[in-house]
Order: structure tokens, then sequence, then C-alpha cells
């Protein structure tokens, strides 16, 4: 009887995908084939679905397939360099349409996960959901101190694909199947979204620019979120927010302030933030202040590629192609063979055709996804989480140009960007990594005369020699040589950096010299000359 289900099922999608005239996908999969010879029966031509482009009939084809086709289309519009352009641009619109499940058995799944009687744990709770989308349905409920709140209660199908998840790791022929399969595995898992809601609320804790909803953590598990119910409308309802007075240039200004200051301060950012799960606060129409909703997905990028994602921002607002360039090598993002002259011509070949218009027309996502296309000819590896950045920013200054037609996205993005840089990666903030780790410093300061001795020792013994047996490879061993003393010398220099930095760090800063701890000048000072001593002796 299974086999029966299942044969019939694969039969629908066929159906479905040849009345939405996807016939490439049915060529390509050979149990469908023989499908060819009864086309015109099985799924007769519809003229008004013949003249819609091909994003629009696969958007169409997924929505009736059914949620989880829904589900995997919205996750797969974010992989924009594996998709052409048009059709990510159509699955992006891809909205949850579900029927709501029964409301007595969100009731029971509430009691299930968490162990306890529905009147202990709520004064009221409406079976009548607010919301409901392919992975969970949102229902209305007081606490027993009579706080509104709402709780979100995950269906049974996804928690039976959750736990069947595992196994299909054995199932990952291409590295899109995997990411979407983390990316459902991180929306299945209710506390997951509420850690992630309390983060973003800490960072943003009595911000005017986004207020994040209470999780309330008595009330939430694996299966169930309970989180403060909030009142807003949706922040592309333009209409709603011109009847309450909203001043909309200020509010698409602070949506992008915010967006990058989730991404480049907090390292911390709302992945799905298209408007649904953005809503604007009515209560202050001359100061407005956004309303996040919906934690499933978000995104967070390696320390490392933060800052080359941050210089590759400020070098694209001046401009400086071959900055672009040189960066996008010293990530390693793509391989050391590539020719940082060539790269540079191709940077400049995607950018300055946008630069010729007002800055208020240029979009920065547009411009990113242009650079990855084309790095992609150049061996481009990246990290699948900066694809995700991509997608978000697409969808802010989306948002934001909705709000405001003439916002000037650079203008407003580069201040709170050199700002986040300068205060990240200046003088404040190494000496501030520096005291933060003083104990491992001066648990390995100890060993720096013993590794100096001997690294000494070894040389005069010759027991650093090599032995080469080419002309080239000789050559090789003499600069190393050379090399050595200045090692030696830069050795000397990080001890006067630690030495100085501990000092720094564990007693009083001492005076100052131009606003600046004598010791913090020290600490430079033994780093400066140890490079100096080195390079004299290569001189």
């Amino acid at each position: 009887m299974s086999v029966l289900r299942g044969t019939t099922r694969l039969f629908g999608i066929a159906r479905v995908l040849l009345r939405y005239r996807l016939d490439e996908l049915v060529e390509a999969t050979h149990l469908y084939r023989p499908l060819r010879l009864v086309r015109p029966l099985f799924a007769p031509r519809d003229p008004r679905i013949t003249e819609l482009s091909r994003g629009a009939r696969l958007r169409l084809a997924l929505e009736e397939l059914g949620p989880i086709f829904v589900k995997f289309g919205q996750i797969l519009s974010t992989r924009r360099d594996l998709l052409p352009a048009d059709v990510a641009e159509e699955l992006s619109l891809l909205q949850d349409r579900v029927a709501p499940f029964d409301g007595a058995l969100a009731e029971q799944a509430v009691i299930d996960s968490l162990g306890r009687p529905l009147a202990e744990l709520y004064r009221s709770f409406e079976r009548t959901p607010l919301a409901s989308a392919s992975v969970a349905q949102v229902h209305a409920a007081e606490l027993p101190d009579g706080r509104a709140v709402v709780v979100k209660v995950l269906r049974a199908l996804a928690r039976l694909a959750q736990r069947y998840a595992p196994d299909a790791q054995r199932f990952r022929p291409l590295e899109v199947v995997a990411e979407i399969e983390r990316t459902l595995g991180d929306e299945l898992d209710l506390q997951r979204e509420g850690a992630n809601a309390s983060a973003l609320r800490r960072n943003f804790q009595a911000s005017p620019d986004l207020y994040v909803p209470e999780v309330i953590w008595s009330h939430s598990a694996e299966r169930v979120l309970t989180m403060e119910r909030v009142h807003g409308v949706s922040a592309d309802d333009v209409d709603a927010l011109d009847r309450a007075g909203v001043d909309r240039s200020r509010l698409a200004v602070k949506g992008v302030q915010v967006f990058y200051t989730q991404v480049f301060r907090d390292n911390l950012f709302h992945a799905d933030a298209h408007a649904g799960n953005i809503w604007v606060d009515l209560e202050r129409p001359g100061d407005p202040r956004f309303i996040a909703l919906d934690f499933g997905i978000v995104g967070s990028l390696p320390k490392r590629d933060q800052y080359y994602l941050a210089e590759n921002f400020s070098a694209m607002f001046t401009r400086d192609y071959r900055r672009i360039a040189e960066l996008h090598l010293e990530a390693g993002w793509m391989p050391a063979h590539i020719r940082a002259d060539e790269l540079e011509a191709a940077v400049r070949s995607v950018c300055e055709p946008y630069f010729t218009r007002p800055l208020a027309e240029i979009s920065l996502g547009e411009v990113l996804a242009k650079l990855f296309r084309v790095a992609h000819r150049y061996e481009l590896t990246i990290q699948p989480q900066l694809l995700l950045l991509q997608k978000t920013l697409l969808n802010i200054e989306g948002l934001g140009r909705l709000l405001d037609p003439k916002l000037d996205i650079f203008q407003v993005a580069k201040p709170v960007l050199d700002q986040i840089l300068a205060e990240r990666y200046g003088l404040n903030a190494v000496m501030t990594e520096l005291r933060a780790r003083a104990p491992e410093l001066a648990a390995r300061a100890g060993e720096l005369p013993r590794l100096l001795h001997a690294y000494l020792e070894q040389s005069t013994r010759g027991e650093q020699a090599l032995w080469m047996r080419s002309q080239d490879l000789h050559a090789l061993a003499e600069t190393s040589r050379a090399t050595q003393r200045g090692t030696v010398y830069a050795v000397l220099g990080a001890g006067l950096l630690i030495a100085s930095s501990l000092l720094w760090t564990l007693g009083s800063p001492g005076p100052q010299l131009w606003g600046v701890p004598a010791t913090a000048l020290a600490a430079l000072a033994g780093a400066a000359l140890g490079f100096a001593l080195a390079l004299r002796t290569h001189g």
C-alpha cells in the first residue's frame, strides 16, 4: 500500500511539473521520461501558463505541490549563486499558504511538550491560530498573570521530519541539499529560535530602532515557543504607515543602520527579514522603530570573513577596486595563483556601471551579487553565510527603498560601518584584546627566554642547517640563514610587546602621552623595534 501511495505521489508531482511547462525537470528524471508519450493527455497545454516566465511557473508549481515544496523553494531562493537571477527573484516571493491544523491538536502538543496542564500554563489559549505556516502555527494566549503572549507550535509533520532528518545525511550529493537540511533543522527547533530571539533582544535592549519580543522560557521547549505578544503593522504596508503619520524616511534610514549594526557590531543578524517578519511600532510615529518576528533563521560570520567583508564594503564605498581584489585574495576566497590585476579589472567592469548612477539608485546587495557571480569565474570559494547575508541585504535594501525611494544606501551605511570598524579594529580594541588575554600571555611569557635560548643554541650547533641538492634551493638556504637573525630580533620585539602589555594590563597604566598610556606606546615601540631590526638584517 505504501508503495502504491508513493507511486501515486510521484505521478502527481510529474503532472504538476508538466502542467506548469517545467518539461526540463521531467526530462531530467528517468522515472518520468515515459510520460513524454502521453504528455498532451497527461497535462494539456494552458496558454495562460505558457505566457508566464519560467521563474513564475516554478513558483506556482511549488505552491500547488504543498508546504514542504514551498519551504524548499523559500530556502533555495537564498542560494542566488546556484540559480539564475530571474528564478531566484520569483522564488523569494513564495509565502506559506497552509491551512491551519486543529486547535485541539495544538493544545495537546503544548501539554505534551511542557508537561503541565494547559489551565496551569495559561489563563486562556485561543484554539483558532493567528497565523499558520508550513513549519508551525501561532496561537494567542494569556499567562496566569494576565500578560498577553503568543504560542508557536510545531506541526506534527515537522516533528516527524525532524525525527528522521539525521538519516538523510547519507543522501547529500549536493551542498545545497545539506544547507537546506541545516536550515530546516534550525527552524524545527523552537528552543533554538528562542535562543536566537533572546540574543537579538539583548543586543538591542532599550534601542530606539528595533524591538525584539521577550521569550517566556518557563513556557517554552523544543516544540513550543511562548513569546510576548506585540502589535504593529507590516513594514511594507505603506498606506497604513502614512495613515499613522509615520516618518517613512527616518524609518528607512533606521532599517539600514540596524542591518549593518547586526552584521558588523553584533555578528548576529536576522536572516529572514521579509516584510512579514518585520513590523513597525505605530506608538511613536515621529521616531518609529521596527519590531522583529520569527527568529528561526539567523546568520553570523567567522571573524575573518566579517573583517574582510567590512573592508570590502569600505573599499566599495570609495571605489577602490584594487583593494577589493586584494581583499578577496587575502581572505582566501580565491586561489593564490589568481592575478590581482586581472581580478581588479573584472571588479571594475562590474562596479563602474553602477557608480555612474545617482547613489540613491545603487543597490549594494545587487553589486555584491554581481561581484560573487564574476568571482566564480576566478575559482571563488565562499562561506554559505555570505550568501545568506547577501539575500538579507537585498531584502533590507528593497524594504528601505519602498519606504523611501530616495534613500541613499551609501550615505547611511558608510558612517555606521566606519564607526564599527574603528571600534572593532582600532588601537583601543587592540589594547582591550591584550588586556583580556593577559592571563594567557602571562602564562606563556615565562617560556620565552627558554625557547629563545634553545633556538640560539640549535643555530650555533648548526642544527637549523638545511642540506640542499640544487643551486636554487642552496640560494634559498642562504636566504633562510640570513632570516634567522631577523627572527631573533622579531622574538625580542615580541618579548618587549608582551612585557609592556603585561605591565599595562596588570598594573597601573601610568602617565599618558597624547592621550595614550605610555605603556601602550612602549608596547608598540617594542614591536616596531623588532620589525626594524629584522628589516635591517635583510638589508
